[in-house]
Parts: structure tokens; C-alpha cells; sequence
């Protein structure tokens, strides 16, 4: 009697198992629709953003713009343009990948340019010597800035704002609100205008600088992916008391981004004596705010943590190539801001987009 009780209990849970379903779990990855296949694929990798606008904004430019548009000679005067704009991009997406920003970028820049011509021209030192003062100017300047952050712990754009007055007043002060001439530099230290010199590739010129440019951005790049430096950028930007407990010196780590964005602001102090051919203490005095257009634009995120260093750089050229496509279309200046603007507010609104994949 038992045993014909226990041959029945293995017969029904023999069929229960047999009845039961073959899979453990059931995932809605193969749900997803199109759209959200694409929001995934470019939260994780922000750099398709603007590599995707720029080749629409190309391609359109050059059915609006004509023939004139899509030459070897204008893109390549595209990139030559947005030349000292992408590295004020390059030292700006370090500093807003800290979830901070730095408004006094070009103010620093424009300080090394003065210091380093007026120290080679008008007061005779060696070129060897007056341009690695520019370096130390710049890197300088950034280090004052993140010694307010970090030591006083003040929010990055109202020490910025103040340092952006502070190094102008400077400029002005040590120049003296006058240029150096371009027949000056030439006959005493033409060095200082050696990235301005062209060179003819096919149909297309670019500067010295712009290759320049080009290997800041690799170098940075591949830091920032291949360093532990790096790695500690993006934790701090994304959250920083959990990369504080993670044993990250955030302080540490702060000031020696701020610091080498002031490097990267001296190299492009250099760059801009041959891009402008003299040392004007007004040049590129709004060259924050592109800097700033170039990152937004590249998908580097405002809140920090995310974002691509060679966005940084389509970012630029984007800019480059919305403001030569319409200025050869005839479209007024007023207008290309206007475009500009609505650009900005594009790329704000796909980084909150893809944001929410990780919500």
C-alpha cells in the first residue's frame, strides 16, 4: 500500500516537472524598439553624437551652400578657423568632466600670449625661454582656480566668473591695452608665429597648429581612457563622495585637471600669436563661450561623467561648419547665432535623452 502511495506522489511530480516551463527568467532585452536601440547605443558611446551631426550639417550645408561649400580649400579653412576654439574645448571638457566649468579659459589664454610676446619682443629674452613662461602662466591660472575650488570649496563658475574679470584686468594691465605688432614678432621672434605657417596637402591648407591641435586631442584621449588619472576624472564627475570613499584624493585630483587645462590654455596662447599673426590683449576675449559650445555641442555632459574628449573636437567643428556653411549661404550674422543657439539647445536636449537610459 505505500509503495503504490509513493509510485503515484513520483508519478505527479513527474508530470510537474514535465509541465513546467523550460526557461528560468524571461528578460525584456529583445523588446526593445528601434529608437531605444539607438538611445542605448549612443549613451555608450557619446562621441557618435556629434560625429552623426556633423555629417548631416555637411551634407546639408553642401546642398544649401552649393559647390563653393564642399571644397578641399573650405574645410580645411574650417578647421583651421575653429583651430584655437578646440583646444579652449579639449582643457574646457576636462574641467566640465569634474562636473565643474571654467569661464576664465580664454582670460588665461590670452595672459600666456601677452606674457610670453612681451617677454620675447619688448623685453629681448630668448624665444626658448619667454615661450615655456607662457606654459607656466597658463598652468598657473589653472591652479588658482582650482585652488579656490578645492581649498575653499566655492562653486566652479562663480571663481571662474571672478578669475575671468581678473585675468583680463592683468592683461590689460601688462600690455597696456596695446598689441604687438605682427613686423615686430617677425624681425625679433618669428618662432612665436611658427603654427601659424601653411602647408599645401592636394587641394587643401592647414596650419602647423591645427596638426598641433589634432595631438593634443589624441594625447588627452588617451589618457583619459588608458590612466588611472583618467579613470578618477570621470568617477569625480559622476559622483564624487563615491569616489571619495573609493579612496580617489579628489582634491588632489581636482587641482591637477584645472592645472593641466592651464597648460593646454598655454599651448594655445602659442598657437594663437601665428593663427592671429600678433599679440592683441582683445583677441578671442568671447572664446570662453565657444569653448563651452564646443563641449555641449561634442555630448559632454554639464552634470559631469560622461562624455568623449574627440566630441570635444566634432563639437568644434560643428561650430566651424555651421558658421561657414551659412556665412556662404548669405545668411546674416545675426542669424548664424540664432542657429547656433537652437544647436545648443539640440545637443542639451539629446544628452537628457540619453540620460534616461540610465534612469
Amino acid at each position: 500500500m505505500v509503495d503504490s502511495n509513493r509510485s503515484a506522489d513520483s508519478g505527479a511530480e513527474a508530470g510537474l516537472v514535465k509541465a513546467s516551463a523550460d526557461t528560468v527568467a524571461e528578460f525584456d532585452a529583445d523588446k526593445k524598439t528601434a529608437l531605444q536601440h539607438i538611445q542605448h547605443f549612443l549613451h555608450g558611446n557619446p562621441a557618435m553624437v556629434p560625429v552623426i551631426i556633423l555629417f548631416v550639417s555637411v551634407v546639408a550645408f553642401r546642398l544649401i551652400a552649393g559647390e563653393r561649400f564642399f571644397t578641399a580649400f573650405n574645410l580645411s579653412l574650417i578647421i583651421q578657423q575653429v583651430t584655437i576654439i578646440g583646444f579652449l574645448a579639449c582643457a574646457q571638457t576636462l574641467i566640465v568632466l569634474t562636473a565643474g566649468i571654467d569661464l576664465s579659459i580664454a582670460a588665461i589664454m590670452v595672459l600666456a600670449s601677452v606674457v610670453a610676446g612681451k617677454f620675447a619682443v619688448i623685453l629681448g629674452v630668448p624665444s626658448i625661454i619667454a615661450i615655456p613662461c607662457g606654459f607656466v602662466v597658463g598652468t598657473l591660472g589653472g591652479l588658482v582656480n582650482g585652488l579656490l575650488v578645492t581649498r575653499l570649496r566655492l562653486p566652479p563658475f562663480i571663481v571662474t566668473l571672478g578669475t575671468w574679470n581678473i585675468f583680463f584686468a592683468l592683461v590689460i594691465w601688462y600690455s597696456g591695452s596695446q598689441s604687438i605688432r605682427s613686423q615686430d614678432i617677425d624681425k625679433i621672434a618669428p618662432v612665436l608665429k611658427i603654427f601659424g605657417e601653411r602647408v599645401s596637402i592636394g587641394g587643401a591648407v592647414f596650419t602647423y597648429g591645427s596638426f598641433l591641435m589634432v595631438g593634443v586631442f589624441l594625447v588627452i584621449w588617451y589618457v583619459l581612457n588608458n590612466t588611472a588619472w583618467g579613470r578618477h576624472v570621470y568617477a569625480v564627475g559622476d559622483d564624487k563622495e563615491a569616489a571619495e570613499l573609493s579612496g580617489i584624493n579628489t582634491n588632489r585630483l581636482l587641482l591637477s585637471v584645472y592645472g593641466v587645462a592651464g597648460f593646454i590654455a598655454g599651448i594655445a596662447a602659442w598657437v594663437s600669436i601665428g593663427r592671429v599673426g600678433s599679440v592683441s590683449p582683445q583677441s578671442f576675449y568671447d572664446a570662453n563661450l565657444d569653448s563651452i559650445t564646443a563641449v555641449v555641442i561634442g555630448g559632454t555632459s554639464l552634470f559631469g561623467g560622461r562624455g568623449s574628449i574627440l566630441g570635444a573636437l566634432f563639437g568644434a567643428l560643428i561650430v566651424g561648419v555651421f558658421s561657414s556653411g551659412l556665412k556662404i549661404a548669405g545668411v546674416d550674422v545675426i542669424w548664424q547665432r540664432f542657429a547656433i543657439g537652437c544647436l545648443i539647445i539640440l545637443a542639451v536636449g539629446i544628452d537628457q535623452w540619453l540620460r534616461r537610459v540610465s534612469a
